[in-house]
């Protein structure tokens, strides 16, 4: 869910047992599609911008117009996130639109950079943005906290996520930190990695 959607969208349902199916499926009342940069709704299993309808959608940003003209449509709200829905019609969030980086012309969503990294058994917490570069106009930066008393290279993370990506997600910039910039649910707050030298 989110605020805008006063605040929830999606849910998983009651009588199953197990999670694993994204974020749920919508709410009764609840439409949600997925678009592309134009507004044309994809297929199942492809991934776009999530867009949704119902009775829990604002109507708008108090005093705001300029705002709400930005995120409404047509009584639609562009959340701003990155999805797919499964051939079960439930809903798979996948990042966030404004943290998405473009290498090269190639869209690459931080989220599978960092998951790619966490899975290496010295990696304890990873976070990635992307920051200017004059040859491919982005470039991948992963913020990496080790475990307690693992050593690691930057060569050892890269090599480590060649293995499970595509080179040009490889990641360019590589820094150790201690700890991640977090807000107070526990997110990592990639708009602050930026800043951070390396």
């Amino acid at each position: 869910g989110l605020t805008e959607a006063s605040p929830v969208v999606a849910t998983n349902l009651f009588e199953k047992q197990t999670l694993g199916e994204g974020v749920g499926f919508p709410l009764p009342g609840t439409q949600v599609k997925v678009v592309d940069e134009a507004g044309k709704t994809v297929h199942k299993g492809e991934t776009g911008e999530v867009w949704i309808k119902g009775p829990q959608v604002m109507q708008g940003y108090w005093q705001q117009p300029e705002a709400t003209r930005e995120v409404m449509h047509r009584g639609w709200l562009k959340t701003g996130d990155i999805a797919f829905i499964a051939k079960s019609g439930a809903l798979h969030l996948v990042d966030r639109k404004k943290e998405l980086i473009n290498v090269s012309g190639f869209n690459v969503y931080p989220s599978e950079i960092e998951g790619a990294a966490m899975t290496h058994p010295a990696v304890q917490d990873a976070g990635v943005v992307g920051v200017p570069d004059e040859r491919t106009g982005e470039a991948i930066k992963l913020c990496v906290v080790l475990e307690k008393g693992a050593k690691l290279t930057a060569a050892d993370v890269r090599q480590h996520c060649r293995q499970t990506l595509t080179g040009y997600k490889v990641p360019k910039h590589i820094v150790f930190l201690a700890s991640l910039p977090k807000s107070t649910v526990g997110k990592v707050l990639r708009r602050a990695l930026k800043d951070i030298e390396g």
